[in-house]
């Protein structure tokens, strides 16, 4: 029996922003279905390795594999670049990334929003995705707001409208960026439920996230970032309830509620 490559994988992945080293050689695999969590501090580089996975940031060195096919790079250093636009298109219609801050369209509806992308994007049918686009609507329980203008919504609502609007990409993986950092506690609740629904769902994931208890709840797996290098990674019950790195330690007895 052949096995299925992973839907995300990442080798020795290094990311600069000039002389600041961000990523410093970092490994991920996110195996269809499983649900992986980026844990660590502000400018640990979980953020950054998101948008380098999606291709939204260029890394100067080391392979990034999406279902097992790498990504083709000219150039070396500050200077690689993607090779090949189409893999690139390709590859980030089927990682939809849902951002910290929602970021939806202002002058269109939520159903319009939803729709935008798979019609402008993927040429699909409009009777088609406007049927798909209500049902992610329902599924993440905001049926009602298809009408509604993002400003008419809350903060929880608009989240799980971005939520929406990634899954009617019909994507292999969903990546969220502190996807309820933005959100009052209990509006983060609100989209905490979709995200436990997805992971329930088998859907592939990889979440970075300041809830230890959402990291906790929903991951197959969980990696710790220090300073750009993976200080410790593992299944959940063992990160969380046995943490054998002092840093990991020092780090979650800092996020503990008072």
């Amino acid at each position: 029996m052949t096995t299925q490559a992973p839907v995300i994988e990442i080798r020795n992945l290094h990311k600069a922003y000039g002389a600041l080293e961000v990523l410093k050689g970092v490994d991920i695999t996110a195996p269809k279905g499983h649900v992986i969590s980026l844990i660590g501090s502000s400018g640990s580089g979980k953020s950054t390795l998101l948008r380098c996975c999606n291709l939204l940031e260029d890394s100067q060195q080391g392979e990034i594999l999406f279902k097992g096919e790498p990504v083709s790079w000219k150039g070396d250093g500050h200077n690689r670049r993607p090779a090949d636009a189409g893999q690139v298109l390709r590859i980030r219609t089927n990682l939809s990334m849902v951002f910290q801050q929602f970021n939806l369209w202002a002058h269109m509806t939520i159903l319009q929003n939803v729709m935008e992308a798979p019609l402008t994007v993927l040429k699909r049918d409009r009777a088609e995705v406007e049927d798909a686009a209500r049902g992610y609507l329902d599924k993440v329980g905001i049926g009602d707001k298809c009408d509604a203008f993002p400003a008419q919504l809350s903060g929880g609502q608009q989240q799980r409208a971005a939520i929406a609007r990634g899954l009617c990409m019909e994507p292999e993986a969903l990546l969220f960026d502190e996807p309820t950092s933005a959100l009052d506690p209990e509006l983060e609740q609100e989209v905490v439920r979709v995200i436990k629904d997805l992971a329930a769902e088998g859907r592939t994931m990889i979440i970075v996230t300041h809830d230890m208890k959402l990291a906790a709840d929903v991951s197959d797996h969980v990696v710790f970032l220090h300073q750009g290098l993976i200080e410790e990674q593992g299944p959940p019950e063992t990160l969380f309830g046995a943490p054998s790195s002092e840093r990991l330690r020092g780090f979650l007895s800092a996020t503990q509620p008072a």
